[in-house]
């Protein structure tokens, strides 16, 4: 059973910094690709960012670009997102997602697998 669990969410200042970080169990995804979405209230579906499955690409929504950097560790079935100069309006829940094709998607219906998602509240 594919599991996703994402940690590291939290309330942070405007312009601080945050890391979340997902751990994908239930088999092994050295060649999904594996990335975040966000969802703030009454709003839909964000992509954020999504990288293939040996790092070497890599897709950001414009809203996120020279401010969020998303990495993988394949050996930990592991995808990171490293979110520097946060604003409030990044505030939203995030999730993980995989998908077992090697397209970097940024509609949330080509993913396959979703985490329960962690909170990021970012105060003004």
């Amino acid at each position: 059973q594919v599991q996703l669990v994402e940690s590291g969410g939290g309330l942070v200042q405007a312009g601080g910094s945050l890391r979340l970080s997902c751990a994908a169990s239930g088999r092994t995804f050295s060649t999904d690709v594996m990335g975040w979405f966000r969802q703030a209230p009454g709003k839909e579906r964000e992509f954020v960012a999504a990288i293939n499955w040996n790092g070497r690409k890599s897709n950001y929504a414009d809203s996120v670009k020279g401010r969020f950097t998303i990495s993988r560790a394949n050996t930990k079935n592991t995808v990171l997102l490293q979110m520097n100069s946060l604003k409030p309006e990044d505030t939203a829940v995030y999730y993980c997602v995989v998908d077992q094709q090697d397209y970097l998607g940024t509609d949330w219906d080509v993913y396959d697998f979703w985490g329960q998602g962690t909170q990021v509240t970012v105060s003004s």
